[in-house]
């Protein structure tokens, strides 16, 4: 029982029981056929492919937002990072830009996810250096950045021909979609990162208590810098993914709205939109949730206005039960039930 408990108290244990849930009425309405895999070309096909492919940019956001979130902060500005991201890539690709670099993908990639860290810094410095609230500080550049798009793509829809670069979300290694092994590596990375060394600890205690971090000899400026320059770095990457999916760039619609998904499946990870603990595998389970219920509601015919309704009532849930006030009063009531009882 005690181990069973340990379990429950677990971050990502909830988030992974709703996901579970969520795959088996799926497989209950579908009649089974939700879970069917097939080979086709030695590459692996069906819904639960389709929901981590297209999954893998929330994922991959979900990383750097959890890592801003936790230190107390937000970053709005990620959709607009992508933008930039993929406007670069594409652009340089196609030879519109940087017309020396040849259309050499692995340049265009390098610059894009410079691109990344440029905006993150820029983030991190208006929040950790100017103090300027983060969700002021990340507005400037959620308004800015697809304007930033426009200008380096002149107004156009750059579109690319180039199967490299495709490769990027259209590739597959052992049989798996390319982007799976894209956010493997970035998950990876962010726990060696967060779990052995201090950097996990600093990034808590400056959202738990930002004073006394300064007191213990903790820079939280520069860990905030670095977290949204982290949160920058991810959203160009995903950027990239979405870009080669459509094999070009479109400023208007590339990660338009992503960001509340994207926030949102942090705080279904269990995150507290406050600042301190934190879970990356719990935002991980969190982010694939909502992409489940995106999946569902296509699959299901459903129109697609009802996943804003569902996400909505997860945020009302998840603001209720982070609400200390609101679990004391629900606390209060099924003690005074059990004991009317």
């Amino acid at each position: 029982m005690k181990r069973l408990y340990k379990v429950t108290k677990c971050q990502a244990f909830w988030p992974v029981m709703i996901l579970l849930f969520i795959l088996l009425l799926n497989g209950i309405l579908s009649g089974g056929s939700f879970f069917e895999m097939k080979i086709v070309d030695n590459h692996l096909y069906g819904r639960l492919i389709d929901i981590l492919r297209n999954g893998s940019k929330l994922m991959l956001l979900s990383i750097g937002l959890t890592l801003v979130l936790a230190t107390g902060g937000t970053d709005i500005s990620v959709g607009s990072v992508m933008a930039i991201s993929g406007a670069v890539a594409c652009s340089i690709v196609s030879g519109n830009l940087f017309s020396g670099a040849g259309g050499n993908v692995a340049i265009a990639i390098i610059v894009a996810i410079l691109a990344g860290v440029l905006c993150g810094f820029w983030n991190g410095f208006l929040v950790s250096r100017i103090q300027i609230q983060p969700i002021v500080a990340t507005m400037i550049l959620m308004v800015a950045g697809r304007g930033i798009a426009q200008l380096i793509t002149n107004g156009k829809i750059v579109t690319v021909s180039s199967n490299a670069y495709y490769f990027i979300n259209g590739g597959y290694i052992l049989g798996l979609p390319f982007p799976l092994f894209i956010v493997g590596f970035a998950l990876v990375l962010a726990l060696l990162y967060t779990k052995k060394t201090a950097m996990g600890l600093f990034v808590e205690t400056t959202g738990c208590n930002p004073n006394a971090s300064r007191f213990a000899g903790i820079h939280v400026s520069t860990i905030k810098l670095l977290v949204y320059t982290c949160s920058g770095v991810l959203a160009a990457v995903a950027g990239l993914i979405e870009s080669a999916g459509i094999k070009g760039a479109d400023c208007n619609n590339a990660g338009l709205m992503i960001e509340m998904d994207a926030i949102l499946a942090v705080a279904i990870g269990g995150t507290s939109l406050n600042g301190g603990k934190f879970s990356i595998p719990a935002s991980i389970t969190g982010a694939l949730i909502i992409q489940s219920i995106t999946t569902t509601v296509y699959a299901l015919g459903i129109a697609p206005e009802i996943t804003q309704v569902i996400k909505a009532i997860l945020v009302i849930i998840i603001c209720l039960f982070q609400s200390v006030e609101f679990k004391a009063a629900l606390w209060k009531k099924v003690r005074f039930g059990k004991v009317a009882q």
